[in-house]
């Protein structure tokens, strides 16, 4: 009997133990608090070591780039790389909640695509919240990766010779500064082929060379309409020549051509398109004129330096300016394919291209004489031409440094301050003795361009 109470008594305990509410929730919070905490503490410290992690990255980028640069210029040596990969990164990185910080360069001289600086770095932080579940430190690391030698360089020098460059002795100062450049650009080559220049002497035309005159892609059209001779011999013209049936216009030889052209038809001004040889599609071809300031011969990519220094040494200031002949042959000289056929570019390389355009004054003359007389611009209309052009120039990819040589305080050149790829690209210099140190700065950001990440 007495069990039998006993046995009922536990099971209405049971069952109201069993249907109890009171006191659920503190009990279960009290389970889950512990993984709780963990979770958000272990948030918290992995944000801080991310956030190491991320300013070690910066530091390394910095640091790879940096030591490829100084390969790049010769300032230190594959042996003094450790030591100034440590110098580097320890100025450079900043978090306080790092510890046990190591870092280790290493550099790999590859054959045919450059050489390689692969930077690596560690450490770790102190936990706050992860220390209570038996992790008292997090450990990070990453690494950043420079290749040097892996770009190669063109770039075309196009300088300003026109007549006012005899003025405030510009050209006597241009001179041994444009050979400077060319110097502190092909130091920047550690293997043949690494770095091309060329150079484009320019005024109202350029010349491309009076031994080409055989070429398809001259247009003879306008020469050969004021080089010739009637069979009456008071007019001089080919128009004049022909204005009665009985008179005969002979065109001179094309040997006896000079070597310049002038601006090719709208819209071929303003763009690269290689020349066709169809006499149907004269447009395409660039015009002979027999040009009585033409400049000295132009350059194509070389890597013979000592020719074009040569080359600076010729050039004699006379003609007007047209900034927009001397762009367009620059800009030729940097394209495969007729008329002056860059080199080959090898796939393992990436290629930068530079175009480098110096001139002393505004826009006065081009092919048209409704555009300016030699003297002065009408309307705006070269600079217009220009605009277009090297906005087409840019969309290529290809960087454009520009400098006014400005001593007689003439307005500044709007057109090649917008022609220039940013304006830490445009330089002004009001004096000629500001020339090299101009040139100078602009050799030193190739040298940065010539490092590749």
């Amino acid at each position: 009997m007495l069990n039998t109470v006993v046995i009922r008594r536990i099971r209405t305990a049971a069952r109201r133990f069993a249907g109890a509410k009171d006191g659920n929730i503190a009990i279960l919070f009290g389970i889950a608090v512990i993984p709780i905490i963990s979770f958000v503490g272990a948030a918290v410290d992995y944000t801080r070591a991310n956030s190491a992690r991320s300013s070690m990255q910066a530091a390394l980028d910095s640091t790879a780039l940096m030591l490829g640069k100084d390969l790049t210029e010769g300032t230190i040596t594959t042996s003094q790389i450790a030591t100034k990969a440590d110098a580097y990164f320890r100025a450079l990185y900043t978090n306080n909640e790092a510890k046990s910080i190591s870092i280790n360069a290493t550099y790999t001289q590859n054959t045919g695509n450059g050489s390689t600086i692969l930077v690596n770095g560690s450490g770790s932080i102190d936990t706050g919240f992860m220390r209570v579940v038996g992790f008292p430190t997090m450990d990070f690391k990453t690494s950043s990766t420079s290749v040097w030698g892996n770009v190669r360089m063109r770039v075309a020098l196009a300088l300003d010779v026109t007549g006012s460059m005899d003025d405030d002795g510009k050209m006597t100062a241009m001179q041994p500064a444009a050979k400077a450049l060319i110097d502190q650009i092909a130091a920047l080559a550690k293997n043949t082929g690494d770095v091309y220049i060329s150079l484009i002497p320019f005024a109202k035309d350029v010349n491309v060379g009076a031994s080409n005159y055989n070429q398809s892609w001259i247009n003879w059209t306008d020469w050969e309409a004021v080089n010739g001779t009637c069979s009456n011999t008071n007019y001089t013209t080919k128009s004049t020549c022909l204005a009665s049936n009985w008179r005969t216009w002979t065109p001179r030889n094309h040997n006896t051509w000079n070597g310049c052209v002038t601006d090719r038809d709208e819209d071929y001004d303003k763009t690269n398109t290689t020349p066709n040889n169809n006499t149907s599609l004269p447009s395409t071809q660039f015009y002979a004129e027999q040009y009585n300031a033409c400049p000295a011969q132009l350059m194509g990519l070389t890597y013979d330096f000592t020719a074009l220094k040569a080359k600076v040494d010729t050039l004699t200031p006379n003609g007007g300016t047209n900034q927009t002949i001397g762009i367009a042959w620059g800009w030729q000289s940097l394209t495969q394919g007729a008329p002056l056929n860059a080199p080959a570019e090898d796939s393992n390389y990436t290629y930068k291209k530079v175009l480098i355009v110096m001139s002393d004054g505004l826009n006065t003359q081009d092919r048209w004489p409704a555009h300016g007389n030699g003297q002065q611009q009408f309307n705006g209309a070269i600079d217009a031409r220009q605009k277009i052009q090297c906005d087409n120039i840019k969309a290529q990819g290809i960087t454009i440094y520009t400098m006014h040589v400005n001593t007689r305080n003439d307005p500044t050149s709007a057109i090649l301050k917008y022609c220039a790829s940013g304006d830490d690209k445009f330089s002004t210099v009001t004096s000629s003795s500001q020339i090299a140190q101009a040139f100078t700065a602009i050799g030193t950001s190739l040298s940065k361009l010539r490092v590749y990440r």
